[in-house]
């Protein structure tokens, strides 16, 4: 599916995004070694076990990009310009290995560009565990995006 052109997003739109995944072990490790990161809570059972989580905890950035990449089909493939920022990361529940989530996106500003060929849109993203009877919260940002505009595209 291609991603949304400026004029597509409506402020207040929320997208639900199809896709899920379920977060493995390996998923977690891989990411952890291709950022160095060695956060022995990620890695470590011994270690981890004695914590309040109990057991070892996905890493958090991952658990944000993963929801990056489930939103891009809905939002952003083949229509952006670039990612200008993402904002106000939160973490208020743990994931773990063997959790599946999901993701939406809704839309809480645009604006064009001073010269008007491109937009700017910024969507909070949230992400929910859905193996939970609750579906608690475990993820949220701000992600904003330099858009192509469809008028801009075709010339």
């Amino acid at each position: 599916m291609t991603g949304q052109y400026y004029e597509e997003f409506t402020v207040g739109e929320t997208i639900e995004h199809e896709r899920r995944r379920t977060i493995s072990e390996s998923d977690n490790q891989r990411f952890c070694d291709m950022t160095m990161n060695q956060q022995p809570l990620h890695l470590d059972e011994t270690i981890a076990a004695d914590t309040e989580f109990g057991k070892r905890l996905v890493n958090g950035i991952y658990t944000m990009a993963l929801a990056v990449g489930i939103s891009i089909p809905e939002t952003t493939d083949g229509t952006i310009v670039a990612n200008l920022s993402y904002d106000d990361v939160e973490h208020p529940e743990p994931v773990f290995h063997g959790d599946t989530i999901r993701v939406q996106s809704t839309v809480t500003d645009k604006r064009e560009t001073t010269d008007g060929d491109r937009g700017v849109v910024t969507m909070h993203v949230e992400v929910f565990k859905v193996n939970d009877p609750d579906e608690p919260l475990v993820c949220e940002f701000d992600r904003t995006v330099l858009s192509l505009k469809r008028r801009a595209s075709s010339e």
